[in-house]
């Protein structure tokens, strides 16, 4: 592709516009900028190459491997992109369950780099007398719902988070310590009652009714942004804006190697500007993960704040636990204590023979009232229904810990 052309300045714009779409936030100033930074005479080889492009055309340690990649195909192997086009139309008459985890961001790429004047012609290609029975096979929309977020390429990324948007959450409300008016039923209201008998003079006296009132409870999210689970990480985001948007008394925070509360930045009304706000404010995305440590924090800090009047929590994290777990065990006990209600989100049970066999997701599993799968729409739907307060024994944490030692 930018071999042999010798017009490097338009190579560098039109590689900025395959990162752009295949996820990474490349402007019109970031292309500026590199176009400026190989004009110095400091460029001598294709490492100092690479690494100008990245130091300008990359924010965030997330989309760092997306550019190795895309450069790889774009500036050293001009031929991949040929098998790759390949590849991708040989995957259409595959099974969308076939696909394995870490081709995902090669999908991506490839997705971005079809050109429109490409995807055209292959659409007019005659494929002979073939013929597909499609009465039995799953809907696009079927099986988008069904797909895993780490295979999704960057447009069904893109229809899946309409999809996240377009949720409507269902209504949970508990009775709280307050009352409110009642018309005709409920417990007699002897204050109102007095006081508007008061104002006949005392000749009549109209009895008033109040009854609890009731009120969603607050939501507590601790979200693991370690390198694990940042593609689902990011997400579920969307899935927490869209629900912050729906109710109130949200708390958000996220935590890999420190804790960051992002309740503020991620409250404004447009996506994609609340997840600008959010990039900014975290400085450990896709770094490690120190579950314990920033446990301790939130307990310390901000559990007397927010776990107020029966709260709920989420917690989504894979439970792969770095440092010892004695700690740990002592926070999530002490978690348990503080909420109402804890349900863990842990993408890895998306494996049919996932076991409880790793001391960090037994110690958390001991501590929870709920463990379900986080790694697809269908299960950010059954989340929804889940904070709805209907529970299944599915979902029951002692169906996991058998195979505790």
């Amino acid at each position: 592709m930018a071999g042999g052309t010798g017009k490097l300045a338009e190579n560098i714009m039109h590689f900025g516009r395959v990162l752009r779409e295949a996820g990474v936030p490349v402007g019109p100033g970031s292309v500026l900028d590199a176009l400026e930074a190989i004009s110095t005479e400091t460029i001598r080889g294709r490492e100092d190459f690479y690494w100008a492009l990245h130091c300008v055309m990359v924010k965030s340690r997330a989309h760092s491997v997306l550019f190795d990649q895309a450069f790889y195909v774009f500036w050293r192997k001009p031929k991949m992109l040929e098998q790759m086009l390949k590849l991708f139309f040989q995957q259409i008459a595959m099974s969308g369950n076939s696909e394995k985890p870490k081709q995902a961001g090669y999908r991506r790429l490839a997705n971005a780099m079809f050109d429109q004047a490409h995807q055209s012609s292959m659409r007019e290609v005659d494929t002979g007398s073939i013929e597909i029975e499609a009465s039995y096979t799953a809907s696009k929309r079927e099986v988008l719902r069904a797909m895993d977020f780490e295979q999704m390429s960057a447009g069904e990324e893109a229809e899946a988070r309409q999809a996240i948007a377009r949720m409507r959450l269902k209504r949970f409300e508990m009775p709280t310590r307050r009352f409110k008016v009642s018309k005709g039923r409920g417990v007699i209201d002897m204050r109102a009652t007095l006081a508007a008998s008061m104002r006949s003079g005392g000749a009549v006296i109209d009895l008033k009714y109040k009854k609890l009132a009731r009120r969603e409870p607050p939501l507590v999210v601790l979200l693991d942004i370690s390198g694990s689970m940042a593609n689902y990480s990011r997400m579920l985001l969307h899935f927490l804006h869209a629900l912050m948007n729906d109710r109130d008394r949200v708390q958000v925070f996220v935590f890999g190697t420190r804790l960051t509360n992002i309740t503020r930045q991620l409250a404004r009304r447009d996506v994609d500007e609340a997840l600008a706000e959010v990039s900014g404010a975290v400085e450990d995305w896709s770094g490690g993960t120190r579950i314990g440590e920033c446990l301790t924090e939130f307990n310390l800090k901000w559990s007397r704040r927010v776990l107020g009047q029966n709260a709920h929590v989420l917690l989504m994290s894979d439970g792969l636990e770095r440092d010892d777990t004695g700690v740990l065990e002592i926070e999530m006990a002490r978690l348990k204590r503080s909420a109402k209600r804890i349900v863990w989100l842990n993408p890895l049970l998306r494996f049919d023979g996932f076991e409880a066999k790793a001391s960090g997701v037994i110690t958390i599993m001991s501590h929870v009232d709920e463990f379900r799968p986080v790694h697809n729409l269908d299960s950010l739907t059954e989340l929804a229904s889940a904070l709805a307060g209907s529970s299944k024994p599915a979902h029951n944490p002692q169906n996991w810990l058998q195979y505790k030692a």
